[in-house]
């Protein structure tokens, strides 16, 4: 459940697309959507609060100026707590870096800072992974998204060895089953987003229709 835009999708500081919740100690698909709408209301409560912004940005998540990815993050375990649920116990963090919008050659470069004359950082492929596991390590996250670029492949590969959650490629992949191979023989992600869009029809995902990519 995506609760909270950056990137592409919203005028704020962050550069990380989407911070989304997963009710995973929901005992039904229903608690499940009833969890996630009531933090969802929990975090318009608390942006109220603190004065931010309750528009939502193009994807329906909250898009509040803030300016960093730790600031999100805690405001989404705020929400969690204030609607009475247990982060990482029965509300979990997902993650959607994006991060192939903010990569410029051979660095990740939080980009939207740094047109805002915000402190902006910049890291190296390695340093990226290691933010993420910081990441990781400080809230209950336990699936990351497109964490590094499309054309990164080692970087991924390293992320998916080091970091034991789910690390989901989407754009690393755009549903073709040449790029999946290759993901599966470099061990480069463990879970794949599907999108027909990205390949054209149903029948183009099967192997045999897909022209290898250059």
């Amino acid at each position: 459940m995506n609760i909270l835009n950056g990137g592409a999708h919203a005028d704020n500081g962050l550069d990380f697309q989407e911070f989304m919740i997963r009710p995973i100690g929901a005992p039904s698909f229903r608690e499940g959507v009833r969890w996630g709408a009531e933090v969802f209301h929990s975090l318009k409560s608390l942006l109220k609060e603190k004065k931010l912004s309750t528009s939502v940005g193009d994807e329906g998540g909250f898009a509040p100026q803030i300016a960093s990815n730790e600031e999100a993050l805690d405001l989404i375990m705020q929400s969690i707590e204030k609607a009475g649920y247990r982060p990482g116990v029965d509300i979990t963090i997902a993650l959607d870096a994006a991060a192939s919008e903010f990569y410029v050659k051979g660095l990740y470069i939080e980009k939207k800072k740094q047109t805002a004359h915000l402190p902006f950082v910049q890291r190296t492929s390695a340093e990226q992974v290691a933010y993420l596991q910081t990441l990781a390590s400080r809230y209950p996250i336990d699936s990351i998204e497109d964490g590094l670029d499309q054309s990164d492949w080692a970087g991924w590969s390293h992320l998916t060895k080091t970091l034991p959650i789910q690390i989901v490629g989407d754009d690393l992949f755009v549903t073709n089953t040449h790029f999946l191979q290759k993901g599966i023989d470099t061990k480069a992600a463990n879970a794949i987003l599907l999108k027909v869009n990205q390949i054209g029809t149903l029948t183009e995902i099967a192997p045999e229709k897909q022209k290898t990519p250059p």
